[in-house]
């Protein structure tokens, strides 16, 4: 069999509508990342994969707790995750954030992944939610105190 002949592997990007409803973005949580999955973050369906999406939901994540725990801090848990839609190559992605709890060492974040398609700029629709929870560590990775909380 000749190169030439055999089948393609790997999908190209996927441009078809998705049936979605079309989002607004949350006026009560703030921009905190926005980027572009690129192809080789796609699996063989031509989808990107779920593991991707959720390290930069990490990511996006800490940012707003970082300004509490002005230091190290670790991922605790992921309290929730959702995967609503599909992502796709060259989706633009923008994540919000809104703090929701803050404890003696720890803080939950509620992170919402918005995708305008590569097609359709200016129309969102939720692809992700989930919720997260960091702890502010110190040098040896053990809890400490918040230095900072919204009363402060």
């Amino acid at each position: 069999m000749t190169r030439d002949s055999e089948p393609d592997i790997v999908r190209k990007p996927n441009l078809d509508p998705v049936v979605a409803p079309q989002a607004q973005l949350p006026e009560d949580h703030e921009l905190v990342l926005k980027l572009t999955p690129m192809p080789a973050d796609a699996n063989a369906n031509g989808d990107i994969f779920g593991g991707w999406v959720m390290a930069q939901v990490d990511v996006a994540g800490s940012i707003l707790p970082a300004r509490y725990a002005q230091g190290r801090m670790a991922t605790v848990a992921v309290n929730q995750f959702v995967f609503k839609q599909p992502v796709r190559v060259g989706d633009l992605l923008s994540f919000y954030a809104k703090m929701v709890r803050f404890g003696r060492t720890s803080m939950t974040v509620n992170v919402g992944v918005y995708a305008e398609r590569i097609r359709r700029q200016g129309r969102y629709i939720k692809v992700t939610e989930a919720t997260l929870t960091y702890v502010a560590i110190d040098d040896k990775g053990r809890p400490r105190p918040l230095p900072r909380t919204p009363e402060t």
